[in-house]
């Protein structure tokens, strides 16, 4: 049988076969042959190397080579049920993986200076060999080899080739400020991002909702939603942040960093001022400017003072060279802000010998009297009525991150701003060539006088945001990664400096999305059938008290449960309390499913609190309405279960909806879809629908809040 990268190669222009196609695409030369992943038995990391580390990167806690070699091989049992061990040597062998470290001055960035992240694989009948100018540029060496055995089904042909990323920064920004995720969350999309070789997870860690505070009085912008999501008990800070139950402790925070690292993806932080600064200014109203609460005001002495603090406590927790002030959208004083971004450049610098990023604001100008922002802040351009990067930063010999908005999303709903991110432009978006594909090194699309050569060196790369503008309640976690789910790997070939054409994309993707490793995003759950499982209740399933119990699975796909409930008298069914439970293997489904449970409530000992289904992203709830709560929020609906009546409560996710149905013997069937009330400016709202995962784990047990019978409880695939 032929492979799609058989096929893709064989259909491919011949000035196009010296590639690798994959997510980046990557040079290489091929030869007749091939080796089939099956012979490998080992991945053989260079005993000279096993303990280097890439020192040149952004991170400060690199992973050692023989760290990334041990991940790697995980993966490969993840996405190609490969059993290979790890051993150190000296030499590659015919059946091994060689993992090495070669000469710096061979890999080359898009400005023609060297670049750590370079790798060279070479494949031969003498065995398989990867070469980086670092540790972090052999994982990414191992990134493409992966792909490869994905979609060629376990082979590698034989070739050799070298491979460089064009630009240094490349990755995504995740408005973490007014929608709490999860460690869990973060972490998996680390993964996502790293498989496609990008490198940055900007984390914007404090904001407040996009809403006109001009509009309220002053109490009322002293209430509003506004977030600083780290925690810390020092007492410099305290009051600052009055919810830790939607924040990372410094130990989750360590955390977060040292897994993603482990995937070559550093996080970079952002804490955000002296605009978009309301979770400050309520901590303390006296800085904030009386015409705009969510602005600070500068010139009052204790504001400077007040954000060197905050920096002070967070500071050691940043395991990264620079780190981000924000410094966005601010609309007072001109000298006033530049002069506190000097500031924060001079103090974040004595205090931990970072450097600093801000949002392009305010460019420089050499006139009498205007105080300009220091040349190493390094701007992170997004929109032209702000700035011209290359203009006006470029050319005064600042370093710029591409952040135009023409990659933009804005989650859920939004004016101007598309909820996806507009893949079709990195394969358009180049005004100047017939072939259009988007670099970083192009800030404007239309007009290539805006552009610097792709070769300028003052430009670091590229990173889309996704911004929560109308705040937690408007998604569900998962929401965030179906905005970048096709993004990340379109916007990385481009980041990379990969060529990889509109026609090929969709075929490679869907070739390699099942088998991303150290991830679950679409929560999917592997099935022989459209029936997921399937659980019946008779007396031979059911354990005495206190005792446990097997539910065979009659699915087929063997997720059988375990109860420790009794069964109901004269009937086939299981009686549900706070006493007992019926559990499952899994957690939750993510999108198009149809959940069923075949129930009968006949009591409810918490009215307005019962838990029907718990699971890992999700539980379903009566309260007294059918009520899902997830990512921290109710959402409900008006249909209510009717007790001492058996009735067939179904759940049902299509696409990014979801609707609960109930069915009841002489009872009008009814469905009614789950929405979020969104506040759009403050001024006005608009409804918005839900994709929430399936909840899987568990049925009754301790504060569940209701007593009754299950009869059958049912997971399909399909709606």
């Amino acid at each position: 049988m032929i492979s799609l990268r058989q096929l893709v190669i064989f259909l491919l222009p011949t000035s196009i076969h010296a590639r690798l196609l994959g997510l980046p695409t990557s040079p290489f030369t091929h030869s007749d042959g091939e080796v089939r992943l099956d012979k490998i038995k080992s991945i053989v990391v260079d005993s000279k190397y096993a303990d280097s580390i890439d020192e040149r990167g952004e991170t400060l806690i690199p992973p050692m080579l023989l760290q990334f070699a041990s991940t790697f091989a995980d993966d490969l049992k993840w996405s190609a049920n490969a059993q290979v061990s790890v051993q150190l040597g000296h030499d590659s062998t015919e059946d091994s993986i060689f993992l090495t470290v070669g000469n710096a001055s061979d890999y080359l960035d898009a400005a023609g200076r060297e670049t750590p992240e370079g790798y060279s694989l070479s494949v031969s009948s003498s065995g398989i060999t990867i070469t980086g100018a670092s540790p972090l540029g052999v994982w990414w060496g191992t990134r493409t080899l992966l792909q490869q055995v994905i979609l060629s089904n376990g082979s590698l042909p034989y070739g050799s080739g070298t491979d460089s990323p064009g630009w240094g920064t490349r990755g995504m920004m995740l408005d973490a400020g007014r929608h709490y995720y999860p460690p869990e969350f973060l972490i998996e999309m680390c993964s996502y991002m790293s498989f496609f070789k990008q490198n940055t997870f900007h984390l914007h860690l404090s904001d407040n909702l996009y809403n006109n505070v001009r509009i309220y009085s002053r109490e009322r912008s002293l209430d509003l939603y506004a977030r600083f999501r780290l925690w810390s008990d020092s007492r410099e800070v305290a009051g600052l942040n009055k919810y830790k139950n939607e924040s990372y402790t410094r130990e989750q925070f360590d955390h977060i960093q040292s897994s993603c690292a482990a995937r070559g993806v550093t996080i970079f932080p952002e804490i955000e001022a002296p605009g978009h600064a309301l979770a400050i200014v309520q901590w303390k109203p006296e800085l904030g400017l009386e015409e705009d609460l969510s602005l600070l005001n500068i010139s009052h002495p204790e504001t400077i003072s007040t954000m060197k603090s905050i920096w002070s406590t967070f500071l050691p927790w940043f395991h990264t060279k620079m780190v981000h002030i924000g410094a966005d959208e601010y609309t007072a004083d001109v000298n006033d802000y530049n002069i506190f971004v000097n500031a924060m450049a001079d103090h974040i610098k004595t205090e931990s010998n970072k450097s600093i990023r801000i949002w392009g604001t305010f460019p420089p100008k050499y006139t009498d009297g205007y105080v300009n922002i220091y040349q190493n802040v390094s701007i992170q351009h997004w929109e032209y009525f702000e700035d011209n990067p290359y203009h006006d930063y470029i050319l005064n010999n600042y370093s710029v991150l591409n952040s135009d908005d023409a990659f933009y999303v804005v989650n859920k709903w939004s004016g101007s701003y598309p909820q996806t991110v507009n893949i079709v432009r990195t394969f358009n978006g180049n005004p100047s060539t017939k072939d259009g594909l988007w670099y970083p090194y192009i800030f404007n699309m239309r007009n290539s006088t805006d552009n610097p050569l792709r070769s300028e060196p003052l430009v670091l790369g590229e990173i889309a945001p996704l911004w929560n503008d109308y705040g937690p309640n408007s998604s569900v976690y998962s929401e965030a990664y179906y905005a970048w789910r096709d993004g990340v790997p379109a916007l990385a070939d481009k980041q990379w400096g990969g060529d990889l054409t509109a026609a090929e994309f969709p075929g490679v993707l869907s070739g390699l999305h099942p088998f991303i490793p150290g991830q679950n995003l679409d929560r999917s759950i592997p099935s022989q059938s459209s029936t997921i499982f399937q659980y019946s209740f008779e007396d031979s399933y059911i354990a005495p008290p206190n005792a446990s119990t097997t539910i065979p699975d009659l699915s087929g796909n063997a997720y059988n449960g375990s109860t420790t409930c009794s069964l109901a008298p004269s009937s086939s069914a299981l009686l549900i309390n706070s006493r007992c439970s019926l559990t499952t293997p899994l957690s939750s489904k993510g999108r198009n499913y149809s959940l069923t449970l075949s129930l009968v409530i006949h009591s409810l000992t918490s009215p307005a609190n019962a838990t029907l289904i718990s699971g890992h992203d999700s539980s379903l709830m009566l309260t007294p309405g059918i009520t899902f709560f997830a990512s921290g929020n109710h959402f409900r609906l008006n249909t209510t279960v009717p007790l001492n009546q058996k009735v067939h409560l179904s759940i049902v996710g299509r696409g990014n909806q979801t609707f609960a149905r109930v069915a009841a013997e002489g009872v009008e069937i009814v469905e009614e879809e789950f929405l979020t009330k969104m506040g759009i400016n403050g001024e006005r709202f608009v409804w918005g629908p839900l994709a929430i995962e399936a909840p899987l784990e568990r049925i009754g047990g301790e504060g569940c809040g209701w007593e009754g019978e299950v009869s059958g409880w049912e997971l399909r695939d399909q709606v």
